[in-house]
């Protein structure tokens, strides 16, 4: 029997990307795009945040918390330009890359903490939206290697550096 220590280094699931969007600015609407280029001095090509080794480079949300989400506030799945974040992905669970670089297509990443929700979720998905979204926010992270990220693209956790 694997210990606990053990079974927080062993994710033997893969995700993949189903949904990329970025934000051009500040209250701007979300471009839903293929592909974007990512790298540790730019983030995401595109995207309003721009900060060189920032903790929120890029945003990644659960493709299975949108119903999640919606359910709690008696409605279809929710869309995911509403909720603001760069990338959607399905078939992983988010919280075991705490504390772990992962990849997402070419590019390596680094999980730096919660994408907790703002208060503007309470307007982007009505009343009871900011609590809905509570524990269903998904993660920010640090892009630690440039790279590429498509729709389709794998989710995995990286090999741990020795």
């Amino acid at each position: 029997m694997l210990t606990i220590p053990e079974l927080l280094n062993t994710l033997p699931q893969t995700g993949s990307v189903c949904w990329i969007g970025i934000r051009p600015e500040r209250g701007a609407p979300v471009r839903v795009v293929n592909e974007v280029d990512a790298s540790p001095e730019q983030a995401i090509v595109g995207d309003r945040y721009r900060s060189a080794r920032g903790k929120r480079q890029i945003t990644l949300i659960q493709f299975e918390h949108l119903a999640a989400i919606g359910s709690m506030l008696g409605r279809e799945p929710i869309a995911p330009e509403i909720l603001r974040r760069n990338l959607v992905v399905k078939g992983i669970n988010l919280l075991a890359l705490k504390g772990k670089r992962f990849r997402v297509g070419s590019t390596l990443l680094e999980y730096t903490g919660p994408c907790e929700p703002c208060s503007k979720m309470e307007l982007a998905l009505g009343s009871g939206g900011y609590n809905a979204m509570r524990g269903h926010g998904g993660i920010n992270a640090r892009i630690i290697a440039a790279g590429r990220i498509a729709v389709g693209d794998a989710v995995e956790m990286a090999p741990a550096l020795d």
